[in-house]
């Protein structure tokens, strides 16, 4: 099983809206990196859902990969912010993958909190300048936010 962070904002997509639809296709996604990482997703890995231009920003529950190879209807949607017009049904750019809601956390761990834990010092999201919407965590650093968002 792999670790994964998975950014959205809440006022256009909340761990709450998430637990309410009980699974989602994660589109919108217009970076290759991040889109990348999706595809090295298998289904079963974990996400922490974390919520970003929020006040304040932070780890706000637990998701899981449910279906992997989705492909991101968004990119033909002319309506859409994430259209694509170089992009076709016969040769899709953009995929993603499904993740179904496992978790909403008692307390949002907010990002100061996390940048404060010695244990989660080289995690990916507390560089600066990592502004990547899709993100690996490593096993210790997972394990290490459950534990905190337990005792939150």
């Amino acid at each position: 099983m792999n670790y994964w962070l998975m950014k959205s904002e809440p006022e256009d997509f909340s761990v709450t809206d998430l637990a309410k639809v009980k699974r989602s296709a994660w589109t919108g996604v217009r970076n290759y990196q991040a889109r990348n990482h999706m595809r090295n997703m298998k289904v079963g890995d974990r996400v922490l859902f974390y919520h970003s231009s929020a006040e304040p920003p932070g780890v706000a529950g637990l998701a899981e990969v449910t279906k992997t190879g989705v492909v991101d209807e968004t990119q033909f949607d002319k309506k859409s912010e994430y259209y694509d017009e170089a992009s076709t049904k016969q040769a899709p750019r953009w995929d993603c993958v499904e993740i179904a809601h496992v978790e909403t956390f008692p307390a949002l761990l907010p990002l100061e909190t996390l940048r404060a834990k010695p244990a989660l010092a080289r995690m990916s999201l507390l560089k600066r300048g990592m502004r990547l919407s899709v993100q690996p965590v490593s096993a210790g650093e997972f394990k290490t936010i459950l534990s905190m968002a337990k005792k939150a």
